[in-house]
């Protein structure tokens, strides 16, 4: 069966899926990679890179909190660039990051395979089998205990690693930071493009922003919170492990942090490190195959892939088959493939996912749907982004013609699947359309994106719908491209409310003109509410008009823009205070009167009053 996934995971959860999901073989194993080709500088190398993931982090933190669904990059990039993008960027993140878990729970095999002395070149493969065996019952049982397993893991890999850094750093030899750069620049930024996706993971909490409670705060928090431990806990390691080891032993270890621990601790530090290691392998592990497995499930609720990855199960509120398809998938990786060349394709390809991300917030924007609504919205805007998207272009260049290549042949393949499979079973709109609909003056698209929009609005502040967004709703809206008098104002609301009411236009026209002549119904400038009392019971309607040129109700007053026009019986005088009280809190945010003007049809109006923040009936 398929349905909505449970919102379990909270700021903890959060803080340690994006935390887990980088502390891996980027500071456990990859140190001793790069060090030959920069020396010391690799620590200024591992600082250019956390910078250069910022743009992207700030990028996704904005899109997550506008439409927090599962599926993270793939989600973004079909909503704003379409679905053949879409298709490419879910099959690439559903790749990339099952193979960068896949190469985590290898590194497992690797640090435990000299304790399992059976099987003898087969041990690293098993061990690591075993344990994706393991994290796929974990997360098919309970994302709740996942993410729980989760925390516990990170807050004793952050433990050990703080640890180590306060008892390694007073033992830091300066002169193993001489020369500090050997290889010169280049050296420092060849490095940082190839440790970048050290930081790759941190995004991946995007994924799972469908279950994530109050979506609006965790997932900016626990993303920034992330972002700032891991990169303290790299910069200060790494300058730890580079001050301890001369050039010799660190050329000389794949487990660099372990062998600097050693040589003041003895085998205990060397033990404790490895612990850590298996920690930060796990982690990566557990929470990769999290949010990797909602990328089908996410394709596929958009048709892009068969139905059966889009089911949930009902008891357990989990994507069963989209883990298991995932988890096959990561066997197969650990069972048969060479990872070194498809790792780097990976990163490429995590690459231009950023790249996509970029582009998918300055497109959303641009876009102007008014339920486009990031409770974050990135700074810098749109310098960031574009000098994002730059460098990480550059950045798949420097890595070689042969990830070039392999990503394009993945892009093929990803276009050969959208045309046999995906374009005739998806028809969504994207922000491009809108986008390009601005620049050309013409209509191209339907509102079913802002739509979308609204709807995932509603649940993410889990807005409960009372009997003012009711009336709302079905409420007869008007746009006046042209400037009129209140008296022409006041002859189509009673043509509008006569037919509503089953009354003479003319009656009703009387008892707006004679409510107007008690007093004036313009609240403030710009915003009038005509109200009338009505025969009957149990009988009340709104009619909302906008003006862009303004509504003259006489010299005394602004012309009026935005008029909320009220009719009910006597029985429901409680109900008009309400509604009343519902206007003054929309039209109080600054935002809606200065927005209002701009909207482009009665849709987006009505949307505009429905997402407007108000108390709700019932609701306190």
């Amino acid at each position: 069966m398929s349905g909505n996934m449970k919102k379990k995971l909270g700021f903890l959860e959060v803080f340690s899926i994006s935390t887990g999901a980088m502390i891996s073989s980027g500071l456990f194993i990859l140190p001793a990679v790069v060090y030959p080709k920069a020396g010391p500088s690799i620590l200024l190398s591992y600082f250019i890179a956390a910078l250069l993931v910022v743009p992207a982090m700030l990028s996704k933190a904005e899109l997550a909190t506008a439409m927090p669904k599962s599926g993270g990059s793939y989600f973004f990039v079909q909503r704003s660039l379409g679905a053949l993008f879409g298709t490419f960027a879910g099959l690439a993140a559903w790749f990339s990051l099952s193979l960068k878990s896949a190469f985590a729970l290898v590194g497992i095999g690797i640090f435990l395979a000299p304790l399992v002395p059976v099987f003898p070149g087969y041990a690293v493969k098993l061990i690591a089998v075993a344990c994706t065996l393991f994290f796929t019952v974990l997360n098919i049982l309970s994302v709740k205990e996942s993410g729980r397993f989760q925390v516990v893991m990170v807050f004793c890999l952050l433990a050990i690693l703080l640890t180590y850094v306060a008892t390694g750093i007073g033992r830091v030899d300066v002169h193993h930071y001489s020369p500090f750069a050997p290889g010169g620049w280049p050296g420092v930024f060849t490095v940082t493009g190839m440790i970048f996706v050290s930081f790759g993971g941190l995004t991946k909490i995007a994924a799972v922003a469908e279950e994530i409670k109050n979506p609006r705060k965790n997932i900016p928090q626990g993303m920034f919170a992330s972002f700032i431990v891991v990169s303290l806990v790299y910069l200060l390691a790494i300058f730890v492990t580079v001050g301890i080891l001369g050039r010799v032993d660190f050329q000389n270890t794949l487990a660099p942090l372990s062998s600097a621990a050693a040589t003041y601790t003895g085998q205990a530090g060397f033990l404790v490190l490895l612990i850590a290691a298996m920690l930060a392998f796990v982690t990566t592990g557990n929470a990769g195959l999290m949010a990797s497995s909602r990328n089908p499930l996410a394709m596929a609720k958009d048709n892009l892939l068969p139905a059966f990855f889009a089911r949930v199960n009902i008891k357990l509120k989990t994507p069963v088959v989209a883990i298991l398809v995932t988890s096959a998938f990561m066997i197969a990786v650990i069972a048969f493939l060479d990872l070194e060349s498809l790792v780097k394709v990976a990163s490429a390809m995590k690459l231009l996912l950023f790249a996509f991300v970029n582009l998918s917030v300055i497109l959303m924007r641009e876009s102007k749907i008014v339920s486009y609504k990031p409770s974050f919205r990135s700074p810098l805007y749109p310098f960031l982004q574009i000098g994002g998207t730059v460098v990480y272009f550059l950045l798949i260049v420097e890595m070689g013609l042969i990830p070039l290549l392999m990503t394009g042949g993945f892009f093929a393949a990803s276009l050969l699947w959208y045309f046999l499979y995906s374009r005739s079973r998806n028809r969504r709109e994207s922000a491009l359309l809108h986008v390009v609909e601005r620049l050309t003056n013409r209509e191209m698209r339907t509102d079913s994106l802002s739509e979308e929009l609204k709807e995932i609005l509603i649940e993410r502040d889990e807005i409960v719908e009372d009997r003012f967004d009711r009336i709302i709703k079905s409420a007869e809206i008007i746009d006046f491209p042209e400037a009129l008098d209140k008296e022409g104002l006041f002859r189509v609301l009673a043509d509008v409310f006569s037919r509503k009411f089953a009354a003479e236009p003319e009656d009703i026209y009387r008892l707006l003109v004679a409510r107007e002549a008690e007093s004036t119904t313009v609240i403030h400038p710009g915003l009038a509410i005509p109200h009338i009392v009505v025969d009957g019971d149990e009988r009340f309607e709104i009619v909302v008009v906008r003006s862009k040129e303004g509504i003259d109700f006489g010299e005394q007053t602004a012309p009026v823009k935005v008029v909320f026009a009220l009719a009910g019986s006597r029985d429901e005088r409680n109900f008009h205070l309400q509604a009343l009280m519902a206007i003054a809190q929309i039209v109080q945010n600054p935002e809606f009167l200065s927005t209002w003007p701009r909207l482009r049809n009665t849709a987006e109006l009505r949307s505009q009053i429905l997402l407007a923040q108000r108390i709700r009936e019932g609701s306190v």
